[in-house]
């Protein structure tokens, strides 16, 4: 472990070293997962950087400081940050609807009732209102994952709007085969995960006249210094790419994504703001920092501070909780105590949620990667695994309470 002067960032020393214990004793000697890698930064100072375990069970190598990790959903902070950083150049309003640049979404209805994998064969209604970017960027638009057995979502699948899109899917003709869904509810009733940030990613590509993955290239990951985050690996750095595990229903671990034969190989068509990325620690770091930064991380401003302080705002209505608006059980989030904005979680209350820590913001991946970033605090947390799904175990919880209570300041 690196030796850093955990003092001066206000931990306990010896409080803080209880993530090592509980990380191996918990997870690594059972074999719950194959390997991770934790960093933990304050006021300035990284103070906490561990990798444990392995990248690649099969090939018995070891997790290294440099793994490029599938951080799924941990994309869609990024690809909010890039659609506010168009907002910031007047390019649009979060009051305007999104058929503005989709003219096709024009025509949206919600869902009555009815059964059938056809837009005929169920009862819809025109919705009280459109779907405004606000809504896009704030999973409130009425769109879904497809993944239930709701009527609406089997018109998903039958139209093939999955997580994982045909080959010559595009983000254009994805969210043309979103115009031809009903939405479950009326744009800000409620709150659903959604495709709504691979909406926000084709949104980028409309507005700036780029293609997405060029704009991220070019406006935040060129400027950050993140250079191992992109939507495909490159032959040079399969050595670093981890493999990827489902958990069993008898506890054990499945392989089911080879770094050596990964659907990650190769031109990708597709590029899903809302799951499509892989990137480091070391990578992700960078993002953070500019987080707390404000917007700003040496030198290169990506947001507006009053733009990020927006964003992480509560934006569900009348300063509502997840648990009273969300639809569905699936995120990368517990409901209680937490509120949402323009693309990320917050917490809200320490008491409801049950875990210390208030004021931060985050998310996570599918693959049970994790971070936050808390202002109060100054101090961000990633924390990097590949086990799927998501929900096997309480990181985040876990994690906040070691690291909270070894604060001495």
């Amino acid at each position: 472990m690196k030796k850093f002067d955990k003092k001066s960032a206000g931990f306990d020393a010896t409080r803080l070293e209880r993530i090592t214990d509980h990380i191996n004793r918990m997870y690594i000697e059972p074999k719950k997962i194959t390997g991770c890698q934790i960093l933990v930064s304050r006021n300035g100072v990284d103070t906490y950087s561990r990798t444990f375990g392995l990248m690649d069970r099969e090939r018995n190598k070891a997790l290294r400081e440099d793994t490029i990790f599938r951080i799924y959903s941990m994309s869609k902070p990024i690809t909010s940050v890039a659609l506010m950083m168009l907002y910031e150049r007047g390019l649009f309003q979060l009051t305007d609807p999104v058929h503005r640049f989709i003219p096709s979404w024009k025509d949206q209805q919600v869902y009555v009732s009815g059964e059938g994998e056809t837009l005929s064969s169920l009862q819809t209604r025109a919705p009280l209102s459109p779907i405004t970017m606000a809504h896009i960027l704030s999973h409130q638009s009425g769109l879904t994952y497809g993944a239930t057995r709701h009527p609406v979502d089997q018109v998903y699948r039958k139209l093939k709007l999955t997580f994982n899109p045909d080959a010559n899917e595009t983000l254009s003709s994805f969210v043309e085969k979103l115009s031809q869904v009903p939405l479950r509810f009326d744009p800000g009733e409620s709150w659903m995960y959604s495709f709504s940030t691979d909406v926000c990613g084709y949104l980028v590509e409309a507005i700036s006249g780029k293609p997405f993955n060029q704009y991220l290239e070019e406006e935040i990951f060129r400027p950050l210094g993140m250079k191992d985050t992109s939507f495909d690996i490159k032959p040079e750095k399969i050595e670093r790419f981890a493999a990827n595990y489902e958990r069993l229903p008898d506890k054990s671990l499945k392989l089911i994504d080879d770094p050596k034969d990964s659907t990650y190989f190769g031109d990708q068509k597709f590029f899903s703001g809302g799951g499509g990325l892989l990137s480091t620690s070391h990578d992700y770091a960078l993002f953070c920092k500019m987080l707390l930064g404000g917007g700003a991380l040496d030198g290169h401003r990506l947001l507006g501070s009053r733009t990020l302080k927006l964003m992480t705002m509560n934006h569900l209505r009348e300063g509502k909780t997840l648990m009273d608006l969300a639809v569905g059980a699936f995120s990368e989030t517990a409901y209680d105590g937490v509120g949402f904005g323009l693309g990320f979680a917050s917490t809200l209350s320490q008491t409801e949620r049950g875990v210390l820590g208030c004021g931060d913001f985050y998310w996570g991946g599918a693959a049970s990667t994790i971070f936050w970033v808390d202002p109060i605090e100054n101090m961000y947390v990633i924390f990097m695994t590949q086990l799927m799904p998501s929900t096997t175990f309480n990181f985040r919880g876990q994690l906040k309470n070691i690291i909270y209570s070894a604060i001495t300041d």
